[in-house]
């Protein structure tokens, strides 16, 4: 997932950063509104997240100006200003969803996700299984066993394209540009995530359905043949 903050506090820029990196979730922050429809209009982002009261342009007026330039981004407006004419007035100008400052990361998360989720249409209306794991594209729900499995959004993302490719591999490129496009983070971050996937997804089951692959990249199959050489 990849999310434009439109914010001008820095204090909150800041925690928004290190909540939703830490999950794998790429982000662009703009401190003004000039700036946010700049980038919402040039760059292509799953959600965007803005703040009412900008220096230079309004979330309102970014927002009435993404709209009349045929922009269907899921927008979430987030401000202080929690009147009932003032959510009225958002969601007329075209916001998704509207949260009132001050708030729970977690809460901003999920309903972020849902919006994700919403915007994705049919594409996302569908089950992926393997195995005995299934994931739930439209509720983004994962189970294994009929256990519930709880995933970071970057977690999710690789297992859907992994999933999706079963049984073959897929390569460390392809995985990096699903999480984060042409612009990966320096360091090996993928491993991380990985890591954190084979933990939910694996654990102390007795069959291991995340298998690597050296120098290619990894596979989701309940075999552990080496999909490289089909």
């Amino acid at each position: 997932m990849r999310l434009l903050i439109v914010e001008d506090n820095r204090a909150l820029v800041a925690n928004l950063l290190d909540y939703f990196e830490a999950r794998g979730v790429a982000l662009d922050a703009a401190p003004d509104g000039q700036t946010g429809l700049h980038l919402a209009l040039a760059q292509r982002y799953d959600a965007v997240v803005l703040d009412w009261m900008l220096p230079r342009l309004d979330g309102r007026a970014v927002l009435h100006r993404l709209r009349e330039a045929g922009s269907t981004v899921p927008v979430l407006m987030l401000t202080a200003r929690d009147e009932l004419p003032d959510k009225i007035a958002g969601f007329r100008a075209g916001a998704d969803d509207y949260l009132t400052k001050p708030f729970a990361l977690p809460e901003l998360e999920v309903r972020l996700e849902a919006l994700v989720a919403r915007a994705g249409g049919r594409h996302r209306a569908r089950v992926l299984e393997v195995a005995d794991l299934r994931f739930d594209l439209g509720s983004l729900e994962v189970r294994r066993a009929g256990r519930r499995l709880h995933l970071y959004p970057a977690c999710r993302k690789l297992l859907e394209v992994l999933m999706l490719a079963s049984p073959a591999a897929v390569t460390r490129q392809r995985l990096e540009e699903a999480l984060w496009g042409d612009e990966p983070p320096d360091g090996d971050m993928l491993r991380s995530h990985i890591y954190e996937l084979r933990r939910s997804v694996d654990g102390d089951f007795p069959v291991k359905l995340i298998h690597t692959l050296p120098r290619v990249g990894y596979r989701l199959a309940a075999d552990a043949a080496d999909a490289a050489h089909p």
